[in-house]
């Protein structure tokens, strides 16, 4: 059995649950309409849109959620773990957690600007170096969505630059040449916060080494005993000997496991429900929850 098929047969009951995909209102290319239905269509049970820093995708992908999905509400948070130089960027699922919680929402707009300011330097020193791209051109493709790394990679797309998103993320831009830092959250205030706006921290991809450098167990071991709900094994960036590793951690730690396609529509070639996660797991979130409900058909 592949891993592929491992994250829905494996665990049976033929429920379905894909825990991270991203919409419009982050850099995802389906509108948060498009994404519920398209999850819907590809047999999915449960869907979480966990659009980055952002929960601007909640209200539009409510109101279209087709009979037959339930729906999670999350974000996927941009986190820093700084016991180490230099610093490691990471990514932290939250889940259900209140989107009105005062010190979350602060943090998440302060982290949205800084992307902003983030995006704009970016097309400046592409600008510089006689690369034709508007920032005022970006923005509008971004239908209001925070401007990420993927809107000016379409950019470059429509220059003629890149042929694809891969391409665009190689060292010759914006993998390198023309990568800037972002102003991320402390990881541990992150997994803090997220669970005092009665939400679930979960990370993301936490053994990626295809993206760069990963952190230590040895911290996953301390965001565990701060909070930590669980670890993303099934990812399409994870090699096997790698989901293998989380999944073995997670069990010493007491950890769920989760499993996600981490969706972008056509930024990345992953399908919705590539993987996928089990139904335990997706009721210990559930049952450690207290921010906002799962949105499903009345039983």
């Amino acid at each position: 059995m592949t891993s592929r098929q491992s994250g829905s047969a494996e665990h049976g009951g033929g429920v379905r649950i894909d825990l991270h995909a991203h919409s419009t209102a982050s850099d995802g290319t389906y509108s948060p309409e498009q994404l519920v239905r398209s999850a819907r269509e590809a047999g999915l049970d449960v869907l979480a849109i966990t659009d980055h820093d952002t929960t601007g995708g909640w209200e539009r992908a409510a109101a279209a959620r087709p009979p037959g999905l339930t729906l999670v509400r999350g974000a996927e948070l941009s986190c820093r773990w700084y016991g180490t130089e230099p610093s490691i960027p990471l990514h932290l699922l939250g889940y259900l957690f209140d989107p009105a919680a005062p010190e979350l929402a602060a943090e998440l707009t302060r982290v949205r600007a800084a992307r902003e300011v983030r995006g704009e330097r970016i097309v400046e020193l592409l600008r510089a170096d006689g690369v034709d791209v508007d920032w005022a051109e970006i923005r509008a493709a971004a239908a209001g969505g925070t401007v990420g790394r993927p809107h000016i990679a379409q950019a470059l797309i429509r220059a003629g630059l890149v042929a694809t998103t891969a391409e665009a993320f190689t060292p010759r831009w914006l993998g390198e040449r023309y990568r800037l830092p972002k102003d991320d959250i402390d990881v541990f205030r992150a997994v803090r916060l997220v669970r005092q706006a009665g939400g679930v921290p979960v990370m993301a991809h936490p053994r990626a080494s295809r993206r760069g450098r990963i952190v230590p167990d040895s911290l996953i071991v301390e965001l565990a005993a701060a909070g930590l709900a669980g670890l993303e094994a099934d990812h399409e960036d994870h090699f096997p000997a790698e989901r293998e590793h989380v999944r073995a951690l997670a069990g010493e730690l007491g950890l769920l496991v989760t499993g996600s396609s981490d969706f972008h529509g056509a930024h990345k070639t992953v399908r919705l429900g590539a993987y996928t996660t089990g139904v335990e797991a997706y009721r210990r979130i559930v049952a450690a929850s207290s921010g906002v409900g799962v949105l499903t058909d009345p039983a």
